[in-house]
């Protein structure tokens, strides 16, 4: 579930966001719960203050009070260093006091242009790259793995030490374990490309068909690929356009 604090006192920005957040179907299968704010309240410190949940904040830069967007997102700063923050403004002028005051800025969004779709992109992003958080998890007698799947790039089987080898963005692993097993533990973004490899669709930039190859997002070339597999991979890239 994603935790999305809006604090807007316009009415009507506030309610084109809240109907974004209401057909929220470009995040696929993720529950939005939104919490809207006009101010600074208690109610808004101790959501700030919770921080077992990673949350979005979409902070309106002028406030009518006297607590501004600006002072939300500094106090936010002070206290959760993991949420994401979009600033939105009637006035571009704004954006560059806010960048020097406040650290790790995910957008700035000016509301007469666009906010709508510029929202929905950076929530698509955030999405992609924060709140994938499932695992591969793998138990034996010697081995307890737990992975996030968006860190493996590729698994392949090892015909020489007969493991199944698991790449990661930083490191590799090796358990006992034969490719067609692999897929109980993993979930759709992983496709068959090769009869001994399994590739992170995400984590592909290219595929060479005729030469045998893919290349990953890391700029590693991986010559396992096969023809045979090309349907697979065409028929991912059909759900997921």
């Amino acid at each position: 579930m994603a935790k999305i604090i809006v604090v807007e006192d316009d009415k009507k920005t506030q309610m084109i966001i809240k109907k974004l957040l209401l057909n929220a179907n470009f995040l696929k299968n993720e529950t939005v719960k939104a919490e809207y704010f006009t101010k600074y309240t208690n109610s808004l410190k101790q959501t700030i203050l919770d921080t077992t949940e990673h949350k979005i904040y979409i902070l309106d830069i002028e406030l009518e009070s006297k607590v501004s967007g600006i002072d939300i997102a500094r106090y936010i700063r002070e206290k959760d260093w993991e949420s994401e923050i979009i600033f939105i403004t009637n006035h571009d002028k704004m954006f560059e006091t806010a960048y020097r005051t406040v650290y790790e800025v995910f957008d700035f969004i000016e509301k007469f242009h666009d906010l709508e779709a510029k929202l929905k992109k950076d929530l698509k992003a955030i999405f992609k790259r924060n709140f994938d958080n499932k695992m591969f998890k793998f138990t034996s007698r010697n081995l307890n793995l737990q992975i996030f799947y968006r860190s493996i790039t590729y698994l392949y089987r090892d015909t020489e030490e007969r493991k199944l080898i698991i790449n990661t963005d930083k490191t590799s692993y090796a358990i006992y374990m034969n490719v067609q097993d692999a897929f109980e533990y993993l979930d759709k973004r992983f496709v068959p490309v090769h009869r001994a490899c399994i590739v992170n669709m995400e984590r592909v930039e290219a595929f060479n068909w005729a030469k045998g190859y893919f290349v990953l997002d890391t700029g590693e070339k991986i010559n396992l690929l096969s023809k045979k597999y090309r349907k697979d991979v065409d028929e991912y890239y059909e759900r997921n356009s």
